[in-house]
C-alpha cells in the first residue's frame, strides 16, 4: 500500500483582528507561505500535481477560488491546479486529508495543502450580510426546520450547553484559558514557533497570546450567553494567517531525494448532533483511535482545537486524554483561530513539537461548522 509523508510545513504568524497582516491580501499571505515552501523544497514547483487551500466566507478578496489565486501571485507554475475547499473550521486539516488521499491513492506523488483567512478583511460575520439578501443557509431549508426546528445555530449556546452537560464552571474554562495563554507565551518566549514560522514583513510572531490577562479581568467580562458561562475569554481569536503543508508519495520521496519528517497514519470524518455543533471530536477521536489500533495511551502529543475552552475540556474529560499533552503551546484561545488556515497551523505546530520532544505519534482534532470534526494522526520520522 502507497504511504503519504509530510515532507515540510509552515505557516505564518498569526496576528490579531487589525493586527500585523489585517492589511494584507489574503492572496498575498497564502503566496507567501506557498513561496516558501516550495523554495525549501527545492522542487520545481511544476512537479506538484495540485495545490488544496481551505478558506471560510469566500466573499470579495477571499473569493474567486483563492488557491489558484495565491499559488500564482506566489509566482509558481501556471500549470499546477488549485482549488479551494470550505469544511467551516476544520477547512485546511481536510485539504491535508484529500492531499493524502490523492497520494495514497496513487493518483498524485505531490500535493500542497493548507488554507488562509483573513478575518480582519472579511469578518466572520460577513456571511449574515449576504444572508439577508438570499436567505439564511440553514434554517431556510425546510427541511432542516422539520428536522431541527426553526432556532437558529449558535457557537456560543452550544459551548454553552457542553458546559452544563459536563459539569463545567465558568471559573473551570477561564482557569483552562488562563493556561492556554500560559503555555501560548512560554513558547513563544522559548523560540519553539520559530522554525515553523516565515515571517512576513509586517510581523516576525504571533501576537493574540495575552501576557495582561487573568482569572480577575475574565470574570469581569460580559456574558455571551443565557445562563453566562461562555465569554469572549474562553472563546478562540478572530485573527488573521495562512498555512501550508507539502504531501508526497514515497515514488516522490525517492526520486527527488526528499526527507520525510513524518507519515500519515490515518485520517478521517465524522458528524454529531449539528445543533450542539462542537461535540463530533468526541466521537470522531475514538473511532479513529479503534481504527488506527491505538489508544490514547500510545499517542504523544494532542491538538484539539480550543474553538472554546468546554470543547476541549468535555473532549478531554469523555476520553481520559491528559492535559500535560494537549496543546502544550497552547490553543486558539491564546493563539488564535484563522478559521480556514487552523487545521494547517495546528499540524505545522504538532510535527514541530514531535520533533522538538521526540514524540512517535501525534493525533489532531477539531470541532467543525454542522456538528463535524476531522482527526489526523501522524507518526513522527527520525
Amino acid at each position: 500500500m502507497n504511504a503519504a509523508y509530510i515532507i515540510d510545513a509552515l505557516r505564518t504568524p498569526v496576528t490579531r483582528r487589525g493586527g500585523g497582516l489585517a492589511d494584507i491580501h489574503p492572496a498575498d499571505m497564502g503566496a507567501h507561505v506557498l513561496h516558501s515552501l516550495i523554495g525549501r523544497s527545492t522542487l520545481d514547483s511544476a512537479l506538484i500535481d495540485d495545490v488544496i487551500f481551505g478558506c471560510l466566507d469566500t466573499l470579495g478578496s477571499q473569493a474567486f477560488n483563492i488557491a489558484r489565486t495565491a499559488w500564482l501571485a506566489a509566482g509558481l507554475s501556471e500549470e499546477v491546479p488549485a482549488v479551494t475547499i470550505d469544511r467551516q473550521c476544520g477547512s485546511s486539516q481536510q485539504a491535508v486529508h484529500f492531499a493524502s488521499q490523492a497520494v495514497l491513492s496513487g493518483t498524485a506523488d505531490l500535493v500542497v495543502a493548507g488554507g488562509v483567512q483573513n478575518m480582519s478583511t472579511v469578518p466572520i460575520s460577513a456571511a449574515a450580510h449576504v444572508d439577508e439578501a438570499y436567505g439564511e443557509p440553514i434554517i431556510g431549508s425546510s427541511g432542516w426546520r422539520e428536522r431541527y426546528g426553526p432556532r437558529p445555530l449558535s457557537q456560543f449556546d452550544a459551548a454553552e450547553r457542553i458546559a452544563l452537560k459536563w459539569g463545567i464552571s465558568r471559573e473551570d474554562m477561564e482557569r483552562f484559558a488562563l493556561e492556554s495563554h500560559r503555555r501560548a507565551l512560554t513558547a513563544i518566549a522559548e523560540g519553539r514557533f520559530a522554525r515553523e514560522i516565515v515571517p512576513m514583513d509586517t510581523e516576525a510572531v504571533d501576537t493574540c497570546p495575552r501576557a495582561d490577562t487573568s482569572l480577575e479581568k475574565m470574570a469581569g467580562l460580559r456574558a455571551l450567553t443565557e445562563r453566562g458561562l461562555v465569554t469572549a475569554a474562553v472563546a478562540s481569536q478572530n485573527c488573521d494567517g495562512a498555512s501550508a503543508l507539502l504531501i508526497a508519495s514515497e515514488r516522490a520521496v525517492r526520486e527527488h531525494g526528499l526527507r520525510p519528517r513524518a507519515r500519515i497514519v490515518h485520517l478521517s470524518c465524522r458528524g454529531a448532533d449539528p445543533t450542539m455543533i462542537l461535540t463530533a471530536p468526541i466521537p470522531a477521536t475514538r473511532r479513529a483511535l479503534d481504527l488506527a489500533g491505538l489508544s490514547v495511551d500510545d499517542i504523544d502529543l494532542f491538538e484539539a482545537n480550543e474553538a472554546f475552552a468546554p470543547v476541549v475540556m468535555a473532549w478531554q474529560r469523555e476520553l481520559g486524554i491528559d492535559p500535560e499533552r494537549t496543546n502544550v503551546n497552547g490553543g486558539a484561545i491564546a493563539l488564535g483561530h484563522p478559521l480556514g488556515a487552523t487545521g494547517g497551523r495546528l499540524m505545522t505546530t504538532l510535527l514541530h513539537e514531535l520533533e522538538r520532544t521526540g514524540g512517535r505519534y501525534g493525533l489532531q482534532t477539531m470541532c467543525e461548522g454542522g456538528g463535524l470534526a476531522n482527526v489526523t494522526i501522524i507518526e513522527r520520522l527520525d
